[in-house]
């Protein structure tokens, strides 16, 4: 299960609409081994694209090695998908390189009628997909 603070939430979802055509992309960095997302960390997405996203390769490099530096690690990869359901796409699956991560996807189209947006996460281990439950909390 991914627990996550209603600020973090929040933000996640207001970058993604924000980016809106373009898919959005980000790491929420946790200390670690602690499994807790606390520091939000949006990305540029590289591909300026609706339809996939990418890291840009400078920027990534500079927030693994931040990350090291503050003994952190990437406890939410999250990124958004602009016209269809916020689930893991064959390529987000063969580029998931995480195993102790969430995958975050948020879709900022109305593909089930459930409203504006769907917030789901994702374990992505060896190509495998699992849904996992999502519980917001107001602090930890």
């Amino acid at each position: 299960m991914l627990t996550i603070t209603q600020a973090l939430y929040d933000r996640i979802v207001e970058h993604a609409r924000a980016d809106h055509p373009d898919e959005a992309c980000g790491v929420v960095a946790g200390p670690e081994g602690s499994g807790r997302p606390e520091r939000f960390i949006p990305m540029l997405n590289a591909a300026r694209s609706p339809t996939f996203y990418e890291f840009d390769s400078t920027d990534l490099l500079k927030l693994y090695r931040e990350m090291d530096d503050r003994d952190e690690e990437p406890v939410v990869i999250y990124h958004s998908h602009t016209a269809t359901e916020a689930h893991p796409s064959r390529t987000d699956i063969s580029y998931a390189n995480e195993p102790g991560a969430h995958y975050v996807l948020v879709s900022t189209a109305d593909t089930d009628g459930s409203g504006p947006f769907q917030f789901r996460s994702f374990r992505i281990v060896d190509g495998e997909v699992t849904e996992e439950d999502v519980k917001v909390v107001p602090a930890y």
